[in-house]
């Protein structure tokens, strides 16, 4: 009787865990497609001064400043298309700040081109994006040949002897070398799934328990 009385305890309990997973990820679920909202909604506004803005993940900016071509950073990506090449990936100052400006993607053959240079520096449209961290798989960045993987801050720092804003400036507009990279709302959002999964394991072990207790009693 003790045992059966234990077993019973630890199913309960597993069943317990099991739903607490499912509310944990319904919760995550709401807050992620709270944030989508905000990303889609921030998206959709007109761009303002960088200088007169809160900085924030996903802000439309509009503003101008001094780029570096000659610390252009190359850094390896795959295109919408899935084909590989580069972004290119410029140190700016604005407004006495430094900066990272991402210009949009390149064909391998147009590195070093003079022709992915003809850039507007004085109307400058594009979102801000919160520098995430890097993939540890990735390779490690060969600064010498200006082939990258990430942008590692330290890289960085090495390679253009400055340090930079945590927050990098994605170039919007039509150019077409380098084209810009287009930034949407599109997170993965699996939590719905994953919460489907959580208590139907739940339900599924709390039928089996009920029977064998059933049949067993």
């Amino acid at each position: 009787m003790k045992n059966k009385f234990l077993f019973s305890v630890f199913v309960y309990f597993i069943i317990l865990i099991l739903l607490s997973l499912g509310a944990w990820q319904l919760y995550r679920l709401n807050w992620k497609l709270d944030l989508i909202s905000e990303i889609e909604n921030s998206l959709e506004n007109i761009p303002i001064e960088l200088s007169k803005a809160d900085k924030k993940n996903y802000l439309r900016i509009k503003t101008s400043g001094k780029v570096d071509f000659n610390k252009q950073i190359y850094l390896y990506n795959l295109n919408e298309n899935g084909n590989p090449g580069f972004e290119v990936i410029n140190p700016i100052v604005i407004d006495n700040e430094n900066f990272l400006i991402n210009r949009g993607w390149i064909n391998f053959d147009q590195k070093e081109k003079s022709e992915i240079n003809l850039f507007d520096e004085t109307n400058i449209i594009g979102t801000l994006k919160l520098q995430t961290k890097a993939n540890s798989f990735k390779p490690e960045n060969d600064i010498e040949k200006n082939y990258w993987f990430t942008l590692n801050r330290d890289d960085v720092f090495s390679y253009t002897g400055k340090r930079f804003s945590r927050y990098i400036i994605y170039l919007n507009g039509e150019y077409k070398i380098p084209k810009p990279k287009v930034i949407t709302a599109n997170i993965s959002n699996n939590h719905k799934k994953y919460a489907i999964t959580w208590f139907s394991m739940a339900i599924s072990i709390l039928i089996i328990y009920l029977y064998f207790r059933k049949k067993n009693y």
